[in-house]
């Protein structure tokens, strides 16, 4: 097999910066229409002085060759934009036929066609799977994820996965192995769960620097997590629940904000899950996405009885359009300074939260004045009602004042 072409779905399809190199490609392809037009009209108008009658075939010959000269030229040119056009957005399809090429990648990718023929609904005809297009540039690491004994148990490498969606292969191809299963003993009932802590060998450790919640618990993760596995005596006990600045908001408010209407909802870089169980104290839904950055945060979240999601922010919430009643996020939603990358995100928030549903940026770290601009303008843009809005200063470990924007916004009816 030569190559395969891979479908590049919703949230697949990752973009590099390129506006430099995308001036010189529209230089080169305005450049390249410019000198063509020009030979074409050369060719149809140029008239040699001694032209008469009986030269007229011979003459229409040289006319027609130039004109399929141009024409290869032309095509040359498409290809060739064609290729810079790939290389500034990084896309290439994967080349199965490269050496050290895990042969379950090559079986996985492998088109299949239907048995019985084009299907009448969908009109497809074969069967592709589907793996993220920046996968290419990672081959090494995808062929060694994809390097397994079949139908055996599946090697300890989800931190490789894991780097592998960090770089853009997603969604991951998927495997026929068995994944390692580890007894989830003394688990507790619901709504029990919620706060009480369990035996730590329950979790995975494989990969992490920690390996107990008390080594957790003395690091700060990331600005949403400090001591957040500490579900019994900690901080979390009180979080969203008693304000202790201007910029916490208690649930209880934002509930009442939402008319009586927030049933389901999205919670976007939710540490420990513990806003989702603050929810879930109140008949309320949460879906918490997050990745295992640090510590293992997918089965703590589900050890407590809640609905983790494992997937970066990079990829396309795999939602339909307006479902969820309330949408909260923290500094899972800064993307890296990139404000492309935050406005495609913002984007995506909008479409999976209904019109009347609730946005809450919780406590989001402004760690420049150009990027509280940036943010507000994004959010200015979508029309949404400002129901809540705080800009507050919280002193950070080194003494030094920090800005923090918190606000409740509701989303508008858009004909």
């Amino acid at each position: 097999m030569g190559s395969v072409s891979l479908k590049i779905g919703d949230g697949t399809a990752r973009f590099k910066r390129a506006s430099v190199c995308s001036s010189a490609v529209n230089l080169l392809m305005l450049f390249s229409v410019i000198t063509t037009n020009l030979f074409a009209l050369y060719a149809f108008t140029y008239h040699p002085r001694a032209l008469h009658h009986q030269n007229y075939p011979k003459n229409m010959s040289l006319i027609s060759e130039k004109v399929s000269l141009i024409l290869g030229e032309i095509a040359s040119s498409q290809k060739k934009l064609a290729q810079m056009e790939k290389d500034l957005v990084g896309y290439e399809s994967i080349d199965l036929a490269r050496p050290n090429t895990a042969s379950e990648l090559k079986e996985l990718l492998k088109r299949h066609q239907l048995p019985l023929g084009k299907d009448s609904r969908t009109g497809i005809t074969e069967m592709v799977a589907s793996v993220g297009h920046s996968c290419e540039k990672s081959m090494d690491s995808l062929s060694q994820f994809m390097s397994y004994k079949v139908n055996g148990l599946c090697p300890d490498d989800w931190s490789l996965g894991q780097k592998l969606i960090l770089q853009g292969c997603e969604p991951l191809p998927r495997r026929r192995c068995f994944a390692k299963a580890t007894p989830k003993l003394g688990l507790h009932p619901f709504p029990a769960s919620l706060w009480k802590n369990i035996s730590e060998k329950i979790y995975s450790w494989s990969g992490l620097g920690c390996k107990n919640l008390a080594c957790l618990n003395s690091k700060k993760l990331n600005r949403d997590c400090g001591g957040c596995f500490d579900i019994v005596r900690g901080f979390e006990t009180q979080r969203y629940a008693k304000a202790l600045s201007k910029n916490d908001f208690l649930i209880d408010d934002v509930l009442f904000m939402g008319s009586g209407g927030i049933r389901i909802g999205f919670d976007i870089g939710g540490g420990s899950g513990t806003f989702a169980a603050r929810m879930a104290e109140r008949n309320v839904t949460v879906i918490t996405a997050t990745l295992n950055l640090d510590a293992p945060f997918n089965e703590f979240i589900a050890a407590r009885g809640l609905f983790p999601l494992y997937f970066s922010l990079d990829y396309r919430f795999p939602f339909y359009d307006n479902v969820f009643d309330l949408v909260h996020a923290s500094n899972g939603l800064d993307v890296g300074g990139r404000p492309e990358k935050l406005e495609f995100l913002m984007f995506d928030i909008d479409r999976v939260l209904r019109a009347g549903g609730l946005f809450w940026l919780d406590n989001f770290y402004c760690s420049t004045d150009d990027k509280k601009k940036t943010l507000t303008r994004l959010i200015e843009r979508f029309g949404y009602k400002k129901l809540k809005w705080v800009v507050g200063e919280k002193i950070n470990g080194s003494g030094k004042s920090e800005a923090y924007l918190s606000a409740v916004l509701q989303k508008p009816v858009r004909a």
